[in-house]
């Protein structure tokens, strides 16, 4: 393994555990499948293609890789800008509009004279 393995394989808690499904006794008999939980970011993966422990690690490693850069490329959170002065104007004419509109929709007032 190269340094760059071994350092992420540091970061991560290792699970050895037996594999299920196909491949008969000798996947009943042996733990060959793998998982790694990479602790900073809590991405598991898991892998046992292989009859090999070593040969599933590898490939897990190379999982946890590429999700780590896939997460790595996200999008930051956009922060919004400021509203512009002639946007928050025209807003409060549109408001001042609508008040006026709805100001004429009321009642007449009783008149007693």
């Amino acid at each position: 393994m190269d340094p760059k393995e071994k350092k992420l394989l540091a970061e991560c808690e290792f699970q050895a555990f037996r594999a299920s499904g196909k491949g008969g006794q000798h996947v009943a008999t042996t733990d060959s499948a793998v998982r790694l939980i990479h602790r900073p970011s809590g991405i598991v993966v898991t892998c046992q293609q292989e009859r090999s422990q070593y040969l599933n690690k590898k490939i897990c490693l190379d999982k946890l890789q590429k999700k780590l850069i896939e997460r790595s490329k996200k999008r930051k959170k956009r922060i919004p800008t400021k509203k512009p002065r002639a946007a928050k104007e025209a807003t409060l004419r549109e408001k001042a509009h609508h008040a006026e509109k709805k100001k004429k929709r009321a009642r007449p007032e009783d008149m007693d004279d």
